[in-house]
């Protein structure tokens, strides 16, 4: 059953005895005065349907805990260690000076409850709402859009010890696999002597590749053959974590090799594949974290955190945690997807949003389009195929014909595929120098929202468009740069988790930025003084 806080305070009650010393406008001090306001008792009643058992600690104070140490970085055992012995922690939660913290175990338990329910982001809403209730973005009329790597909790692991790993895990959680393993997986043991009982890397030649192309081949053939002598379409549907673990294993069997130079690959030889997989999985520990590569000459592994961002204010209304590829997760889409959502803004509120070129694309143009938005969008430089030559924009699109005209005058036919091809009429062509290379004569592909791209370009030209940009998209980056200070690695393992992180520390800095700006609670409503 869900506990609630005693509102008579205790004779050694911190904020009684030493709440003057917190320091105005903390987020300590706020907690400790509104804490009941922010999180009142109602607000976690789904959390525990039932009146029976044992009474959890009061929602408050658990939120209070959430929000603290989501701001400051704290693991569970470091948050409860704060809570017992900073003075701050126990005036923000209601605590006597002698009130020893719970057990740390409390916050996984609660945590789990909140991702379970229909309001997952409940305490990220809260703090939301108190930003509307203080009219902090009344008549903004901008939004901005970035997104930011957040490195992994996780080692990232080479594709023999995630083989092994993956195998080991098929015999915890696969009831009956450790003796499939034992009459199957037979081929490591043969070739160094180890089987999958051991622990570390097989002892070989490292720095012989023959060496290692052979202890590939063992690893690749015990895992097909253990994947053949599993009954996988009981286990599928079955579901849960052994189909998870039998998924994995076949994932990482095939995403890093590739048949052996010298065979056909039907005789079982492998070895590293001389590529990347698109979507490789970097670790079994945790199957979603991925490669990322922000900028060419910055690589990292992890996930990718999108935020939206008021830049007056430098209040964040939205927020999601993803994958760092694949096509759904890219930037344009996401921040599409979160910005036409977005509560705070009106119904029928014109809007300029701001991003880098990554959210320039067709798709997203369109999009803000559809909600008559003005997007201030930094354009993709055009690249023509010859340098110093001609453009898409020097072709003439006419969508009602469905033409694309060359500057040479030269007119087709855009295909259902997106193509104007010229072809034989770049051969004699007085302008081919400056426009193509091709053999065979220049295609030019034409997108689905050109005419949308078009004029976003000729638009970005302008000097209005420069001076709003330069002065507006700075500050997410200053929102980016708070939200990674101390806490660029996410805390735990697993999209869902952290994208709860996530919500918990933007809340967090949300109420800090609010209290910056001076916000109050007056006439029982919130305001900022």
């Amino acid at each position: 059953m869900q506990g609630e806080a005693d509102r008579q305070r205790e004779l050694l009650d911190v904020e009684s005895l030493a709440g003057h010393l917190l320091e105005p406008g903390s987020v300590f001090a706020l907690l400790a005065q509104h804490r009941d306001r922010l999180f009142p008792h109602e607000l976690f009643a789904d959390l525990f349907p039932s009146g029976r058992g044992r009474p959890s600690i009061p929602g408050e104070v658990i939120a209070s805990v959430i929000l603290l140490q989501a701001l400051y970085g704290h693991s569970d055992r470091e948050a409860v260690e704060a809570l017992t012995f900073d003075l701050r922690w126990k005036a923000a939660c209601g605590y006597a000076i002698d009130a020893k913290g719970f057990d740390p175990s409390t916050l996984t338990y609660w945590r789990r409850r909140l991702a379970a329910s229909e309001r997952p982001q409940r305490i990220f809403e809260v703090v939301r709402e108190v930003i509307t209730e203080t009219g902090a973005l009344k008549g903004k009329t901008r939004r901005a859009l970035d997104s930011t790597v957040l490195d992994d909790a996780v080692a990232r692991q080479d594709t023999v010890t995630q083989l092994i790993a993956q195998i080991r895990r098929v015999g915890r959680e696969v009831p009956g696999a450790v003796e499939l393993i034992e009459a199957h997986c037979t081929r490591l043991a043969g070739l160094t002597g180890q089987d999958y009982a051991a622990t570390g890397k097989p002892p070989i030649a490292w720095d012989d590749p023959a060496a290692r192309d052979e202890l590939v081949t063992a690893l690749v053939g015990d895992a097909l053959a253990l994947l053949a002598a599993l009954n996988i379409e009981a286990i599928t549907e079955a579901g849960g974590k052994p189909a998870d673990a039998v998924a994995l294993l076949a994932l990482v069997a095939g995403q890093d090799v590739e048949p052996a130079e010298d065979s056909d690959g039907t005789d079982g030889r492998w070895r590293i594949a001389r590529r990347t997989a698109p979507d490789r999985v970097i670790s079994t520990v945790d199957p979603d974290a991925r490669h990322a590569h922000k900028t060419r000459e910055r690589r990292q592994d992890g996930f990718k955190a999108h935020v939206v961002v008021e830049p007056d204010t430098g209040l964040t209304t939205r927020c999601e945690l993803t994958k760092t590829n694949g096509p759904e997760n890219s930037d344009a889409r996401v921040g599409a997807a979160l910005v036409t959502s977005d509560t705070t803004i009106d119904n029928g509120q014109q809007l300029e949003v701001l991003g880098d070129s990554a959210y320039a694309t067709g798709d997203m143009l369109h999009a803000l389009d559809r909600k008559q938005w003005l997007p201030l969008l930094k354009p993709w430089p055009l690249r023509p195929a010859v340098d110093g030559g001609f453009t898409i924009d020097d072709f003439t699109h006419d969508p009602t014909a469905g033409t694309l005209t060359c500057p040479a005058e030269v007119t087709r036919q855009i295909t259902k595929a997106g193509n104007a091809i010229f072809g034989s009429a770049c051969a004699s062509c007085p302008l081919r120098a400056q426009c193509t290379t091709a053999k065979d004569g220049r295609t030019v592909t034409v997108g689905k929202h050109d005419l949308l791209q078009r004029e976003h370009r000729q638009r970005a030209a302008g000097e209005d468009f420069k001076v709003v940009y330069r002065q507006h998209r700075p500050m997410v980056e200053r929102s980016i740069a708070w939200l990674t200070r101390g806490n660029r690695r996410v805390p735990y393992r697993g999209i869902e988790k952290n994208n709860n992180w996530l919500h918990h520390r933007t809340a967090a800095l949300n109420l800090r930025r609010l209290l910056a700006m001076g916000l109050s609670h007056q006439d029982g409503a919130w305001a900022l003084s």
